[in-house]
């Protein structure tokens, strides 16, 4: 894929942790398979700390592996801390699409980070922002 591309952390989490039932195997092939055909992945400090945070509480990972996840992650990708600029953009984007909080402040993080492509389960999919940044749920069926 051409261009930047901003990945959110629950896909991250589809393709790192393996699941038991039928839906959520079929999404981890999905997600994986997005990483394996992506270039030029950028990520956030705080997507980082909700992969991070849901690697201990929902795959029971220890502190030992978060932190070589982490060594590795940032070894790997683009990580964007975040900014004072991207607080006021966060804010100016609740207001006109009506994000959630923390959502909002994950699309700012893509759009300051120059990225075409938001990929998001969580998020609407096919929403144009700013007419810079399109959202994409990669794993609907």
């Amino acid at each position: 894929m051409k261009g930047k591309i901003f990945i959110d952390s629950n896909i991250w989490l589809y393709a790192l942790i393996e699941e038991q039932n039928s839906d959520d195997e079929f999404k981890h092939l999905l997600a994986k398979k997005l990483f394996l055909e992506s270039d030029n992945i950028q990520i956030s400090t705080q997507v980082v700390n909700e992969i991070s945070i849901n690697l201990m509480r929902k795959a029971k990972k220890d502190n030992n592996y978060v932190f070589k996840f982490i060594h590795d992650l940032v070894s790997t990708y683009t990580v964007h801390n975040q900014t004072t600029a991207e607080l006021i953009t966060a804010a100016s984007l609740r207001l006109n699409y009506s994000l959630s909080y923390w959502d909002s402040l994950i699309v700012a993080s893509a759009i300051n980070s120059e990225c075409s492509i938001l990929y998001s389960e969580d998020m609407q999919d096919g929403l144009q922002v700013h007419n810079k940044l399109e959202i994409i749920n990669p794993l609907k069926r």
